[in-house]
Order: C-alpha cells, then structure tokens, then sequence
C-alpha cells in the first residue's frame, strides 16, 4: 500500500525533473504538506512559486488532500533537517545537531561532527568521542551552519577626518 508522502513522491519528482530540481523530503503534518526541493546552487523564490503552482494543480486534480490543507514548496535551507539516511549520507562530515528520543541511553541532545551515516546508524563524533545512534532513537536532526563571519571585522580607521564636521 503506498502512503500519502510516497504518493506526492510519485506525483512531484516529474514536475521537479522538468525545472532541474530534486526532491528534498516531503512532511505531512496534520493538514501541512511540506516539500522541500534542491538543486546545486540553491532555488529561487520564482522557481519555488513555478513548483508551488504546478504541485497543487495535481494535487488537487487527483484530489489527495480531501478538506482544507496547506501546501509548502521550500529549500531545506542551510540548516538542513536529518530525517532519512540518504539526508544523513550527504550530510557525513558536517556539524550536526541530534535530539534522540526518550529512553535512548546518554545525553539527549548532541552536537557534533557526523563522521559516518551506515545502513541502521549515524555516528557522531563529540571531542574526543563517538556516538553511535541508532536511526530509531533519533527524533530530530539537522546540519548547522556557522553564522560566525569567515574571517576577521574591518575596524573603521581612527584618524580620519572625512565625513567629520570641523570647526575654525
């Protein structure tokens, strides 16, 4: 049986292939469907309103989201979420942030390096040491950019008069 997400899949890859886009995921969350779409370079907002149109003429021709629903077309963004092992294997060698779930043995929320996405688990490299977690026992995960500039501020020179009032 296919569920609703595999279905938009089906329904949005054709769409996306004809702009040179590719499918990022895709959320539904109560009456919220979210699809997110990439491309190298990044997408652009007239791109994502050629998408947005396009997706929701199909969908509401196969009638797939019966009563009132909202449809997101969206990059993932820098702060990429983590939700299928493919995101996690692009991911390897990027800072990460991890919350696991309830239950899941040692601390909770993890930031680190993702040093290695395997078939069953992500492994997380925190200083000096690795975590291995298991796909199951992580509920939310997503890469993290620096926000930090790359190199130093220019500071304003101190002994120049230009633009200063002078008076005689």
């Amino acid at each position: 049986m296919t569920t609703l997400t595999e279905r938009v899949e089906q329904l949005v890859v054709p769409l996306l292939d004809e702009r040179g886009l590719s499918l990022y995921d895709v959320e539904l969350v109560g009456a919220n469907l979210r699809v997110l779409v990439d491309r190298p370079g990044g997408v652009d907002l007239d791109l994502l309103s050629q998408v947005t149109r396009a997706l929701s003429s199909v969908l509401d021709a196969e009638d797939l989201l019966p009563g009132r629903s909202t449809l997101e077309v969206s990059s993932p963004g820098v702060e990429r979420p983590l939700r299928r092992r493919a995101h996690f294997q692009a991911a390897v060698g990027a800072r990460i942030r991890v919350k696991t779930r309830p239950g899941t043995e040692g601390q909770r929320r993890i930031e680190g390096v993702l040093v290695a996405a395997h078939d069953d688990a992500a492994v997380v490299e925190v200083g000096d040491d690795r975590r291995r977690l298991a796909y199951g026992e992580i509920s939310a995960a997503h890469t993290v950019f620096d926000w930090q500039p790359a190199g130093p501020r220019p500071t304003p020179s101190r002994g120049s008069s230009r633009g200063k009032a002078t008076t005689p």
